[in-house]
């Protein structure tokens, strides 16, 4: 989008793992040109191995991790990977995670962006910047007031002690807590640009009505409308361990109410 290069330090961004895996793996094919060059060195492959591991034992083949379909060669399922072959399978999954292999997309990408505003125009941006208006906000509400962007309704408000540990709760969330408590209540992982002060419908906490003991009841959400139906719980833990249950167990259960 904004004519940059990609290459092997981005795999990261998206996908840690494979691209700490990956970076590794150029490590030791750079380690190994250098050893093969060195006067030095009287067994260029002597100090060759992966983690204390012999490559050739990790039985990896020249397929795209993840995706055993994806043959990164004809009959990529069948060929090996050694330490004579690994830059070319550096280069390949990268080719097929960040060059190639999403080309298509990425043009149909453009194209739907162009029917809207002239791509040169997002050359403006810097690529944060961009992360941020196509994606929403990374840090929740790291730096926000929660209690000026959300409303309290239907038996709770301000001063409510349900309401006190409630907020208390969300601060103390780290980042992959507060996304999946995001997900949890608006149906996406992240909040759009600006933070809370940008949601519509406004977050929205009422007292949800329950017949028997409330520490057996367990928040529910509905995620058109942004509300949060959260029962009087007895204490902050147990309200705690009631969210978390919810937003990890309960995520994409649906029902009438």
């Amino acid at each position: 989008m904004l004519e940059q290069e990609l290459d092997i330090y981005d795999i990261q961004s998206f996908d840690p793992e494979l691209g700490k895996t990956i970076i590794e793996f150029q490590a030791l094919v750079n380690r190994k040109k250098f050893l093969e060059t060195s006067s030095r060195t009287s067994n260029p492959t002597a100090d060759l191995s992966y983690k204390n591991v012999k490559l050739e034992d990790l039985c990896l083949d020249f397929t795209l991790p993840g995706n055993p379909e994806y043959e990164l060669v004809p009959g990529g399922s069948e060929k090996m990977v050694t330490l004579e072959s690994l830059e070319e399978y550096v280069s390949l999954v990268v080719d097929a995670t960040l060059k190639s292999g999403i080309a298509k997309q990425i043009e149909a990408f453009k194209s739907g962006i162009s029917e809207v505003l002239a791509l040169k125009t997002l050359k403006m941006f810097t690529e944060e910047e961009m992360e941020r208006i196509l994606c929403g906000e990374q840090d929740s509400w790291a730096s926000q007031n929660l209690e000026d962007y959300i409303d309290f309704e239907h038996g709770y408000d301000m001063s409510s002690p349900s309401i006190i540990s409630f907020l208390e709760i969300l601060h103390e969330f780290g980042r992959e807590e507060q996304r999946a408590f995001i997900l949890f209540t608006t149906g996406a992982p992240q909040l759009p640009l600006g933070g809370l002060v940008s949601l519509d419908p406004k977050l929205t906490v009422v007292q949800k009505q329950c017949d028997g003991n409330v520490d057996d009841e367990l928040p529910s959400v509905n995620t058109c409308r942004h509300f949060i139906k959260l029962p009087p719980y007895s204490s902050k833990e147990i309200m705690r361990k009631k969210l978390k249950y919810a937003f990890t167990e309960g995520l994409g259960s649906f029902h009438l109410s």
